[in-house]
């Protein structure tokens, strides 16, 4: 896959070509000097807990990774923070309401979109959700189940920083665990 500044050949600003590469993160334009950084995407990863302890895990209706793994999340939109994103994302996908969150971590990641590679920040967040009622998959899930921390296997999920993702948080969980048992 090529590099995505590669695929724009137009200025974005005052539309001449050529639209040449400044560094490895920008092109400049060479009519009107401006220079377009690519910047990574901001996204959001949804870890949901049910009393048992354990994780809600949604199965991808569509492409990329088609039928594998995956947690709640996606893009935050303009003008969104990425905790309303989070819950905006929850939501859409699973018909349930956050109650609250907080920040666990990030991971980079890239994003294969119909032959686009989108760089993105996932930003992960444990989201507490006290009424699952309304559970049920849609948007783009197809199926959702609650899965035991310790039968998560990370290559089960079709998206790298998702894989990543949940080898960071059974770490957590692990030291969550040894905490309460300490204590």
């Amino acid at each position: 896959m090529k590099h995505p500044l590669n695929t724009f050949h137009y200025c974005p600003r005052c539309g001449a070509s050529p639209f040449v590469e400044n560094n490895e993160k920008s092109k400049r334009c060479t009519l009107c000097g401006f220079v377009y950084y690519f910047n990574s995407s901001a996204a959001v990863v949804a870890v949901i807990e049910n009393s048992n302890g354990e994780i809600l895990v949604a199965r991808r209706a569509k492409d990329p990774a088609k039928g594998t793994l995956d947690l709640p999340g996606g893009f935050v939109d303009m003008d969104e923070t990425p905790e309303e994103a989070a819950c905006r994302e929850v939501q859409e996908e699973t018909n349930v309401h956050v109650n609250s969150l907080h920040y666990l971590f990030s991971v980079p990641n890239i994003y294969v979109y119909s032959g686009f590679e989108v760089h993105t920040v996932d930003m992960f967040f444990r989201c507490e959700v006290t009424d699952f009622k309304g559970l049920k998959a849609q948007d783009d899930v197809s199926e959702l189940q609650f899965i035991a921390p310790e039968m998560l296997r990370p290559a089960e999920f079709g998206l790298s920083s998702i894989r990543k993702g949940i080898e960071k948080l059974l770490l957590i969980v692990i030291n969550e665990k040894k905490t309460k048992t300490k204590s």
